[in-house]
């Protein structure tokens, strides 16, 4: 199952971005490129993920599994953020333990969309997390 990667490549996080000068949203998905991807993620470009106040922002999703927004990140992230994306592709649900996701990933979750397939029920305990 693959997991998408979307990088919005047009965040300009929260500052004015001058004609010809790539956006900080555009530099962090090159960087991610240059590393390359994980085994089983495909770095998708985006042109918005509606999180404009939020600095870059990525998301994780696949088929079956919980969806993640990631915000205030920048291509320094991008070692990172592929780490936390190979991590969420082991998984079958999406629910990577929280002391094993990256800090960013801890920190700078901007929201968790459930599975389109399924009703996810409540667990107290990964809520709190």
């Amino acid at each position: 199952m693959s997991v998408k990667l979307h990088v919005c490549v047009t965040c300009r996080a929260n500052r004015p971005v001058a004609d010809g000068e790539a956006t900080p949203g555009a530099r962090l998905h090159a960087a991610m490129l240059g590393l390359g991807a994980p085994a089983g993620v495909e770095i998708v470009p985006v042109e918005c993920l509606s999180a404009c106040n939020q600095g870059c922002a990525v998301s994780l999703s696949s088929k079956g599994r919980w969806s993640y927004v990631y915000g205030r990140l920048s291509e320094a992230d991008a070692p990172l953020i592929l780490t936390g994306a190979a991590s969420y592709a082991a998984t079958p649900d999406g629910l990577v333990p929280w002391r094993e996701r990256p800090e960013i990933f801890r920190k700078q979750s901007l929201a968790r969309l459930p599975p389109m397939t399924a009703t996810a029920k409540i667990d107290s305990k990964e809520a709190a997390e």
